[in-house]
């Protein structure tokens, strides 16, 4: 009868161990995928992270399998996981525009730019400076320019270089090439003063009309 009992209570206590040890590995097995899943989730946030990240970039872009720009910029992200997706150059980016026959039509610099791939749309920011053909200088803080619609336009103040004067006014509406435009409420011209020895001092002003300007 003893060997009987002992082997019973020696398989009791076998049961007992084996059941302890098969709930401590599941306890522990819990709290280890617990864990991963937490530092699994900070690494793999991809709503926040660039797809592409890339430096020292001159490159040429093409619209309809035609070479139709140029970018310079010293850091070029590419966000494919926001909504909507977009490229950022936060660190300034330097765009040159060609014609059919590859000659620069208009040059665009700002410090900071966003271009919307799906909407073909570019946000250009703080100190936007534009340069078209006929030599004629657009600076202002906000433009964006719409690929699709073929426009350019602000709503913010503008300032305007040409040759013998000096245009201001808020709001702005072009076509890509920057030689037809709209100022939306013009504020001022001044005249250069032909006398290359002039003072910088010595411009004209005269009232504005109260319609549009276009060049």
């Amino acid at each position: 009868m003893l060997p009987q009992r002992s082997n019973v209570l020696f398989c009791r206590s076998l049961s007992i161990t084996i059941a302890f040890g098969a709930v401590v590995m599941l306890l522990l097995f819990s709290a280890c995928s617990g864990r991963h899943k937490d530092m699994g989730a900070a690494i793999t946030e991809r709503d926040s992270l660039p797809v592409m990240d890339t430096k020292g970039v001159m490159t040429l872009i093409s619209d309809s399998g035609v070479t139709r720009y140029r970018i310079n910029t010293e850091e070029w992200l590419v966000f494919d996981r926001k909504n909507p997706p977009y490229w950022a150059f936060e660190k300034g980016v330097y765009l040159e525009k060609f014609d059919s026959v590859f000659n620069v039509d208009a040059s665009i610099k700002s410090d900071t730019a966003y271009y919307y791939e799906k909407q073909k749309l570019w946000k250009l920011m703080s100190n936007v400076h534009i340069q078209n053909l006929k030599g004629e200088k657009f600076d202002t803080d906000l433009l964006y320019w719409d690929q699709n619609k073929h426009t350019i336009y602000s709503d913010r103040f503008i300032r305007i270089e040409q040759p013998d004067r000096i245009i201001t006014g808020r709001g702005f509406d072009s076509n890509e090439q920057m030689t037809v435009y709209t100022i939306r409420k013009p504020e001022g011209i001044f005249y250069v003063d032909d006398d290359a020895t002039a003072p910088a001092d010595s411009v004209q002003t005269d009232s504005m009309p109260k319609d549009s300007i276009k060049p």
